[in-house]
Parts: structure tokens; C-alpha cells; sequence
């Protein structure tokens, strides 16, 4: 169960220190309290853990403080979608807005090469107005050989350049504790120029100590990628995990699923789960055609098959789009096959805007048709 109080409650006022003394005389109840602190207004939520099928709604109503009340299910207890839930499916970092309303396109670079390409790419993206990109500085890989980028020492490049650009969000995946402490060590030292969007990739996604330490600390928001050889509920209970711990601001990432049945794509396009996901939880989903497709593949209609494929998530309601673009694929140190190209962004952005048009058409015409019902 799940008790939202009212908006700025002052947990030292006497009506908190009564509700909480009342919550503390619950046999077998723990609780505990979330906070979201937004410009305007501070939400308090105090989850109670235990055996709550006694609890009566509307006398929780009634206590101090509280507004609302949601009775929650077993599954997705604090990212889930829940009956005559009021809580919200959005939330905003760093001026961009998130949510299952929403979308917004997360174009860059894999793996940061060097600074130029990242200069390149930033500019690209500011001369199309967007304001969020993909920046990998560490990259789990295969085989121990293959680059791993280059960590810590790009960072103060990269967010300077972020600032440059006018760029407030950058995806870049760890792997390791002292990742988030790099990130938010040089995104202190170089003026707070932009945002970070931290990324737990797909072979991450079990790594349950990574995600409880991603989950306490509340600066960076999350995208969590799908893992590619579990289930959808596996992963969205490790999605769990980083709420249970403190971090809402999660976005729930599908970049295919790792089986031959999908081939000759790199992996098997799943994203017919994306009204799935939001169906079952608040979480905004975001779809990485890049990483699904794996190649620069022409369809005989003239469409590369990363276009195509993005354009099937959009209009099917994702919120977010993880896609490669590099100025020099050739030259990448990290999927450079499937990377597009500079010149194609435009393009991209066009063809994604078509698809997401389509969307909001969709949803209009199954609004009129359930009226008249």
C-alpha cells in the first residue's frame, strides 16, 4: 500500500510526527518513505511494507496528512500501474521532460573516440535542434580484447562540449560503482554543463548490487535496458530493484532480444512490448533500433532497415529512441557497421516525426471509435 500525502508536507510538523506514530502502532508493517523533490513542489509517498489486506482505504484516507491512497499489487509494487493509481507516468531532468506521452531521440555516439567526433556530433545535433545525445565512455565488451573506451579520461571533454552545444541529456552506460562516482566527479569539476541519463546495458540488467547502488543515489535519472536472454517480467523487476531503493526516474529500455530467430539482424526486434511495458507500469520505454538491427542494411523500398524498425517502435508509442550516429563509421571503435551517418540525421528526425505523427492519429482514432461505444 501506498500512502501519497499532501503536496509540501513538512515531516517536522506534528501532523507527520501523528501519522508516522500511527504507522509505527501497525502490526507487521514496515514503512517506508520516498520523496520527489520537483521545482515548485515536494511529493512525499510512505509505502507500506507487510501484510496490508486489513488496512481499509478509506480510514488510511483519513489520517494525517494523507491525500490519496493506492492499494498496490504483488508485482511492479512501485513502478507498476496500479487501480485508481494517480501517480504520475512522467518525470523531468534537467529541463527535458520524460514520459509515456512523450518522446525524445537520444542520437550520438556508441563508443567516444575522440573529441572531434564528439564535437562534430554535438554540433550536428544543435543545428537540428535536439537537446539530448548517447555518449559512451565505458563499454562492457565480448571479448576482452576489444575496446572498452575510455572511461574517465573523456568525460571533462565531453560535458564541456555537451555545454558548448546546448545538450542536456547524455546516456552514457556504466558498468561499476566507481563509474557513477567518475560521472558525478567531472560533471561537478566542469560547471555542471549538462545532464546524465545513466545507463544499465543489457548485460547488466542481473547485476543486482549495480542496481541497488544506481537506485539509492536520485541526481541521475536511469535508462535500464531489457536483458537479452531473460524474461520481460525478470526485467522489470530489475527495474524494481532501482525504484525500491529510491530512484523512480527510470526509463525501461528494449534493444532486441539475443536468438537466431532474428537473424540476419543482430538481434530479435522486440518491440511489439512497448504498449506492453506501458501497459503494466508508469516507466516512458525507449527503443535502440541501432543495437536490434546491427547493420547498415538497405531495404529494396530505398528504407534502411534501422529507419524502418524505429519507425515500428515509435508508432507503436515509444517514448525514447537510443539510435548510432557517428561522423566517421569507418573510423569507430565501437559498432561502426551499423552507425548512420551525420548527413542522415535530418532525415532520421524527419522519418521518426512522420512515425510519431501516425502514433497520435492512431490513438485519436481509437479514442473517437471507443466513444461511440
Amino acid at each position: 500500500m501506498i500512502l501519497i500525502l499532501s503536496s509540501n508536507v513538512n515531516q517536522q510538523g506534528a501532523e507527520f510526527h501523528q501519522l508516522m506514530a500511527h504507522l509505527a502502532g501497525l502490526s507487521g508493517i514496515q514503512t517506508r518513505i520516498h520523496v520527489e523533490r520537483g521545482v515548485e513542489k515536494t511529493l512525499t509517498e510512505i509505502y507500506l511494507i507487510g501484510n496490508t489486506k486489513a488496512l481499509e482505504i478509506k480510514e488510511m484516507c483519513n489520517l494525517p496528512c494523507v491525500e490519496n491512497v493506492v492499494r498496490v499489487s504483488e508485482e511492479y509494487r512501485v513502478l507498476g500501474r496500479h487501480k485508481e493509481d494517480p501517480r504520475p507516468s512522467h518525470f523531468e531532468y534537467n529541463g527535458v521532460r520524460f514520459g509515456q506521452d512523450t518522446l525524445n531521440v537520444f542520437a550520438g555516439l556508441c563508443a567516444v573516440d575522440n573529441r572531434d567526433h564528439v564535437e562534430a556530433m554535438l554540433k550536428a545535433l544543435r543545428d537540428n535542434g535536439q537537446v539530448c545525445t548517447r555518449m559512451g565512455a565505458y563499454k562492457p565488451r565480448t571479448s576482452p580484447y576489444a575496446f572498452q573506451g575510455h572511461g574517465k579520461n573523456c568525460l571533462p571533454y565531453v560535458f564541456e562540449l555537451a555545454g558548448k552545444y546546448g545538450i542536456k541529456v547524455i546516456a552514457m552506460e556504466i558498468t561499476h560503482e566507481n563509474h557513477l562516482h567518475e560521472i558525478r566527479e567531472a560533471i561537478h569539476q566542469t560547471g555542471n554543463p549538462t545532464g546524465v541519463m545513466l545507463q544499465i546495458g543489457t548485460r547488466n540488467t542481473q547485476n543486482f548490487e549495480l542496481l541497488k547502488i544506481v537506485g539509492r543515489q536520485q541526481e541521475f535519472p536511469v535508462l535500464l535496458k531489457r536483458g537479452f536472454g531473460i524474461t520481460l517480467d525478470e526485467s522489470l523487476n530489475a527495474a524494481e530493484y532501482l525504484a525500491s531503493e529510491g530512484n523512480r526516474n527510470v526509463v525501461f529500455g528494449l534493444r532486441g532480444m539475443k536468438t537466431n530467430m532474428g537473424d540476419p539482424h543482430r538481434n530479435f526486434v522486440d518491440f511489439a512490448h512497448v504498449p506492453v511495458v506501458k501497459r503494466l507500469t508508469r516507466m516512458p520505454v525507449c527503443i535502440d533500433p541501432s543495437h536490434s538491427v546491427g547493420t547498415r542494411s538497405v531495404a529494396p523500398d530505398g528504407v534502411l532497415d534501422v529507419v524502418h524498425i524505429a519507425a515500428q517502435g515509435v508508432v507503436a508509442g515509444a517514448n525514447m529512441v537510443l539510435v548510432d550516429f557517428h561522423p566517421a563509421p569507418m573510423k569507430a571503435l565501437v559498432d561502426g557497421p551499423q552507425a548512420l551517418l551525420l548527413k542522415e540525421l535530418p532525415y532520421f528526425l524527419e522519418d521518426v516525426q512522420l512515425a510519431r505523427e501516425t502514433y497520435l492519429k492512431r490513438v485519436a482514432l481509437a479514442q473517437r471509435y471507443s466513444n461511440l461505444q
